[in-house]
């Protein structure tokens, strides 16, 4: 899986998924696309 600040479909078969808050990319036929957002770490300190 790819981590990146900026997720984008780079094939007609990607799904931009929320799982959790977090946006990811998913895709049965070519699993090697799947990206996921980076996030922010400010919601667990307190």
């Amino acid at each position: 899986m790819k981590v990146r600040a900026s997720v984008r479909c780079s094939s007609p078969d990607d799904k931009l998924v929320r799982r959790r808050g977090v946006l990811m990319v998913i895709n049965k036929k070519s699993p090697k696309n799947k990206q996921r957002q980076k996030t922010s770490s400010k919601k667990h300190k307190k």
